[in-house]
């Protein structure tokens, strides 16, 4: 063996892992020394995956989860005071990851598929976000959530706009202005996350949900889950048009003739997805 052998660095694991069970693809972040960190190179692997995602048909449905004690510290600061260097001092570079980042948070919400988070440490700032923009989520009872940019003098303006729309206003804010940690408990009572079960087992957990969305009509999903968020930006009024267009064209579709006749005829539907 030679000395230029002997001294090859060993690779790195990636920072992406993606195991498929059944139709569920688990997406687990994997910088478990850098409390999974969403670094510049994690947010595209995991947008990257969502856009491979998106259209294969063999996919069903999503989990997020996590190697590690933590599921998410959010942005890595070390990577972006790093840029502080720059000739802007890291203008650029700075507004760059902010809109890699917000662009992946918005493919989860985009997807046509639920996407369910399996929570099973502590996900803060950026980590509290990726969280708060899955459909569903699934947390550990050692879990916790926070948004803490406040305490850096950072506020968690990007994150806020996730836990803004899932959370009541007074509850979002009181966790934007002080920077506390709330529990699994506390984020499931407040609307942050859907349940909690014992440590160790919320990836389980999650992926129990993710198969139970992915039994459905893979159509009647993609048109709900995009109705979903589409009326939630509207009107009132203008969300009962909307959403009566989505029902009437939806009444139109092969599954939903299938699925009335199935309940009518007391028997399991067979979906076609169409």
């Amino acid at each position: 063996m030679s000395a230029q052998t002997a001294r090859a660095p060993a690779p790195q694991p990636p920072i992406l892992l993606r195991e498929t069970i059944g139709s569920i693809a688990v997406l687990t972040l994997n910088r478990p020394a850098a409390r999974n960190s969403l670094s510049e190179g994690l947010i595209a692997a995991l947008h990257g995956a969502l856009k491979e995602i998106h259209d294969d048909n063999s996919v069903r449905a999503v989990v997020i989860a996590a190697n590690g004690p933590a599921f998410s510290a959010g942005h890595d600061m070390k990577e972006l005071t790093a840029r502080r260097g720059d000739a802007d001092r890291g203008r650029g570079y700075f507004a760059e990851i902010m809109n890699a980042c917000s662009a992946m948070m918005q493919a989860i919400v985009h997807l046509p598929k639920p996407v369910v988070a399996a929570v099973q440490g502590i996900a803060t700032a950026a980590g509290c976000q990726l969280v708060a923009s899955c459909d569903l989520a699934i947390a550990s009872e050692a879990a916790g959530f926070a948004t803490p940019g406040v305490d850096i003098g950072l506020f968690c303006s990007t994150p806020m706009v996730a836990l803004s729309r899932n959370v009541p206003r007074k509850q979002a804010m009181e966790m934007l202005l002080t920077g506390e940690p709330v529990s699994a408990t506390r984020a499931r009572d407040i609307g942050l996350i859907n349940s909690v079960v014992a440590a160790g087992s919320e990836r389980e957990a999650a992926i129990a949900l993710a198969q139970k969305v992915a039994r459905k009509s893979a159509l009647t999903v993609r048109l709900g889950k995009t109705a979903f968020y589409r009326q939630a930006e509207m009107s009132l009024a203008d969300a009962y048009q909307y959403a009566s267009q989505v029902m009437t064209e939806n009444m139109m579709a092969a599954d939903a003739e299938e699925g009335i006749g199935a309940f009518i005829e007391k028997r399991t539907p067979k979906w076609q997805d169409k």
